[in-house]
C-alpha cells in the first residue's frame, strides 16, 4: 500500500491533503469546517443540520434544480452535512470534472441563498423523516439513551436531526444566523483520485483561499458530560409493535484517549466480532432470543458511548438485559483470552486494506487522521497499535468505562 499524500496549506488556513491515484479515473472530495451539531442549543436541535441541508439548495449562481442537472449531466456528486462536531462537505467526479465540482463545492459553502421556497420543502422533507423515526423502536431507543447519559442539557444528548418540536421553528433567520458563523479556519479538505497535488492546490485555493470572513471562528470547545452516578432507566411505549430495542451503555473514552484502542480491540471481542462477539453469541446464538445483539464504541471529538444495543420480542427484555450485563461482569472479571485476543487483532489489522481500496474510503481515512490528530505516520503505525494491546489493557479498560450497576438503559416497544 503505497501510504504517500502531499499537504498543503491554503491561504485563509484550510488544511489540503491530496492522494493521488492515478488507477481509477474519478476523483472524491472530503472536507469539513469546524462546527456541527455541538453549536446547537438546547432549544433549536437539528438547526446545524437543517443549514447544512440548505447550503446545496440554491446560490447566487445556481437554482436548487440547476445544479442537480449539472451534477447529473457529469455523473458527479456534490454534498454538505452535518455531523456531531463538524460541518462536512465534499463529493466525486471524473478526473475530468474535477474543477466543475470544486466550483460547485464552492459555490455552496460560499454562496447559499437559502430561498424560502426550498427552505419550506426542506423542512417538510425533515418533519417527515422524524415522524418515521417515531415510529421506529431501533432509532427511539438510541434516542432515549442518549438522552439519559448525556442528559438534553449537553450536545450529545440531543438528536442532530432536530424534533418535531424544534423543526418547525426554525426560520430562515436562524439558518442564515447559523451560516454566518462557519469559519474556514482549522477546516480541511482531502482530495483522492487521478489528480496531481500542485494541480489540485492550484484550483482549491483558487476557489476556497479566497473565503476570509472576518468574524471569529465559532466556540466549538464543550464542557465534559456528567458521568451518571446511578442506574437511569426509560421504557418509551409503542403500541402496536412487534419488536422491543434496547440500547444499554456508558460513557466511553475519547478518540486520543491512550486507553482508545484497548477499548476498541475489547468491544470488537464484547459485541462485534463473528455474528456479534460475546453479546451476539449469548443473546441471539445460545439463547435466541434475539434478532441482532452487538456492542459499540464510538469514541469521537469527546466521550462517545459506549454501549450493548439489541432488538428482541418484548416479552424478553428482561431477560436480555440480564444476560448482557453478566457478559459486562465477565468481561471485567477475566482478561479476554489469548486465542480472542489474537483472532481480534488479525481482523483489525486485515480489515484495514480492505476499508482503503477506494478513493472514498482513503479520502475517510485521511480525513480522520488528520481530525483526530493521529499523525500523518498513522497507516504505517496502526498494525503495531492494534497487536500492542496486551488482554490485562483491556480489562482494565472495561473496569474503568463499564458497570454492572450504574448504567443507561433506554427500552423502546410495545
Amino acid at each position: 500500500m503505497n501510504l504517500t499524500f502531499a499537504k498543503y496549506t491554503l491561504s485563509n488556513g484550510i488544511t489540503l491533503i491530496v492522494k493521488e491515484n492515478h488507477h481509477a479515473h474519478s476523483v472524491v472530495v472530503r472536507g469539513y469546517l469546524p462546527g456541527g451539531a455541538n453549536l446547537d442549543t438546547a432549544e433549536q436541535v437539528g438547526l446545524a443540520s437543517f443549514t447544512s441541508g440548505m447550503m446545496r439548495r440554491g446560490t447566487e449562481k445556481h437554482s436548487y434544480a440547476e445544479i442537480n442537472e449539472i451534477v447529473e449531466s457529469v455523473a458527479a456528486s456534490v454534498y454538505v452535512n452535518t455531523g456531531r462536531h463538524l460541518t462536512g462537505f465534499g463529493g466525486k467526479s471524473l478526473a475530468e470534472d474535477f474543477k466543475l465540482l470544486v466550483e460547485l463545492m464552492a459555490d455552496n459553502l460560499l454562496c447559499p441563498t437559502f430561498p424560502s421556497a426550498e427552505i419550506e420543502k426542506l423542512r417538510g422533507q425533515i418533519i417527515t423523516d422524524l415522524k418515521e423515526d417515531e415510529d421506529d423502536t431501533r432509532t427511539m431507543s438510541g434516542r432515549y439513551f442518549r438522552e439519559l447519559l448525556y442528559t438534553i442539557d449537553h450536545p450529545y444528548g440531543r438528536p442532530v436531526d432536530g424534533t418535531l418540536k424544534s423543526i418547525p421553528l426554525l426560520t430562515r433567520a436562524d439558518l442564515l444566523d447559523f451560516y454566518h458563523r462557519l469559519h474556514p479556519q482549522d477546516g480541511a479538505v482531502v482530495v483522492v483520485g487521478d489528480v496531481t497535488g500542485e494541480e489540485v492546490y492550484q484550483i482549491l485555493e483558487a476557489a476556497l483561499g479566497q473565503w476570509q470572513p472576518v468574524h471569529a471562528p465559532p466556540d466549538t470547545v464543550l464542557p465534559p458530560p456528567r458521568p451518571l452516578t446511578e442506574k437511569a432507566v426509560y421504557l418509551h411505549r409503542m403500541p402496536g409493535k412487534f419488536q422491543a430495542d434496547l440500547v444499554l451503555g456508558w460513557l466511553g473514552p475519547e478518540r486520543r484517549a491512550d486507553d482508545f484502542y484497548a477499548a476498541y480491540i475489547g468491544n470488537t471481542i464484547l459485541g462485534q466480532l463473528g455474528l456479534g462477539g460475546r453479546i451476539g453469541q449469548i443473546v441471539r446464538d445460545t439463547e435466541g432470543m434475539a434478532y441482532y445483539a452487538n456492542a459499540s464504541v464510538q469514541g469521537g471529538g469527546g466521550p462517545g458511548p459506549w454501549y450493548a444495543f439489541a432488538g428482541v420480542n418484548p416479552q424478553v427484555v428482561d431477560k436480555t438485559v440480564e444476560l448482557i450485563l453478566a457478559e459486562i461482569r465477565r468481561f471485567q472479571a477475566e482478561p479476554v483470552s489469548n486465542e480472542e485476543l489474537a483472532d481480534t487483532q488479525a481482523y483489525l489489522t486485515g480489515v484495514l486494506p480492505l476499508q482503503m481500496e477506494t478513493n472514498e474510503g482513503v479520502g475517510t481515512m485521511l480525513l480522520d487522521m488528520y481530525f483526530y490528530q493521529l499523525g500523518d505516520d498513522y497507516i504505517a503505525r496502526y498494525p503495531d497499535l492494534i497487536k500492542a494491546v496486551t488482554r490485562e489493557e483491556i480489562q482494565a479498560a472495561a473496569q474503568k468505562y463499564l458497570s454492572d450497576e450504574v448504567y443507561a438503559l433506554a427500552v423502546a416497544g410495545p
